[in-house]
């Protein structure tokens, strides 16, 4: 028999075997700790190696995304939200306030804005998400008083769409802890770490290879990163959206995965009376929120940014304008913008058929601010009401 056999059953000999005994086995006395010594190493040459080796791998992840293009940015976080919708409540509840989804957010730019009017409004637009529950939000807020310009982007807010549906609870529920984390994260690391973006994280990376398909697993290509945000969620569009043809394609392609049969659409139900409900139950709060904030003397305006391409031909297919915005406007009693009544609002840049490109961005926004001030200049004035 081999040797290494008759090794082992030496090993597994009872008579050999130490038996370890048990609490059980000495009642009234605790079981003893095990101790092992630990051997002696050059510790802190290990923790340098260690701190090396990290910065240098941290160091190779950063430089990387630099070299794709990515910059720093501010990551446009619940608390960054946060902080601005606080503004409302430290005594700017007269403030201009912008709401809605993500065109306005980035087709507005609030440097221009602040140019033409002498005051910078507030961006409380939240992408992929229906403002109509931060309507309501502000519709309960008594020191709110100020005029508020609300983007009706018809896949988002007739159909109920909340990607960033987690800030109300959170500007319920943040802790403080949890502030604390967001201004430092705010001030020492999203301004200086490209890398930081949550697109370019590891996990979020090494999602979205090329894996093998599985039978039963439905792939769906997220959002990638579109835009770059200051401080105060003053938004852009990201440049590689507009120079890099196979970064555009890409966006496209994902807003396309709802463009094909609108039975087939995630934003679009496939039953048509749900949809319906959709929108009226949409309309039906927004009319609400907006009657109890004009009561209290606030001045609400829609505005209806450009769309283009694909994505403004499944809305028209989807959303048509008779069924949605016409009925918002009528219902609420609200005027409204809409960029097809408009020459100066028209012929812009949308890279990706959602979105202005940043030098059109500029332009649209001068456009719009002085239709704006006259839209709201016609409405009656808190003092007459």
């Amino acid at each position: 028999m081999p040797s290494s056999i008759s090794s082992s059953e030496a090993v597994l000999d009872p008579a050999l075997v130490p038996v370890r005994l048990t609490a059980s086995d000495r009642p009234g006395v605790a079981q003893p700790v095990p101790v092992r010594d630990i051997p002696a190493q050059p510790w802190r040459a290990v923790l340098i190696g260690a701190v090396v080796m990290f910065a240098i791998m941290m160091a190779g992840w950063e430089f990387y995304w630099r070299a794709y293009g990515v910059a720093p940015t501010y990551r446009n976080s619940d608390g960054q939200w946060l902080v601005q919708r606080r503004r409302l409540d430290a005594g700017e509840g007269g403030a201009t306030v912008l709401v809605g989804a993500s065109r306005i957010l980035f087709d507005t730019q609030l440097p221009v804005w602040e140019k033409i009017t002498g005051k910078r409004p507030i961006q409380l637009a939240l992408e992929g998400t229906s403002p109509v529950p931060i309507l309501e939000n502000l519709a309960s807020d008594p020191n709110f008083t100020g005029r508020l310009l609300i983007d009706v982007s018809p896949d988002i807010i007739f159909a109920g769409f909340a990607y960033r549906g987690t800030v109300l609870p959170y500007l319920r529920d943040q802790t403080p802890a949890q502030r604390i984390g967001d201004s430092l994260s705010m001030r020492f690391l999203e301004p200086v770490f490209a890398f930081y973006d949550p697109d370019y994280a590891l996990s979020t990376v090494v999602r979205r290879q090329s894996w093998p398909d599985r039978p039963g697993l439905h792939t769906r290509t997220s959002v990638r990163r579109l835009a770059v945000h200051d401080e105060d969620r003053n938004t852009q569009m990201w440049d590689k959206v507009v120079s890099d043809p196979e970064y555009r394609a890409l966006a496209r392609r994902i807003w396309a995965q709802d463009f094909g049969d609108p039975a087939d659409s995630v934003k679009a139900k496939a039953d048509p009376e749900k949809a319906q409900k959709a929108i009226d139950d949409a309309i039906a709060k927004a009319t609400a929120a907006i009657a109890t904030m004009r009561a209290r003397g606030v001045r609400v305006l829609f505005v209806r940014p450009p769309s283009a391409g694909e994505y403004y031909a499944y809305e028209q297919r989807v959303f048509p304008r008779a069924t949605t915005w016409d009925v918002l406007l009528e219902r609420t009693h609200t005027p409204g913008i809409h960029f097809e009544d408009y020459p100066e609002l028209q012929g812009y840049d949308l890279p990706e058929w959602s979105h202005l490109s940043p030098a059109d961005a500029g332009r649209f926004t001068a456009a719009l601010v002085p239709i704006v001030e006259r839209e709201f200049a016609r409405m009656e004035t808190p003092s007459a009401r």
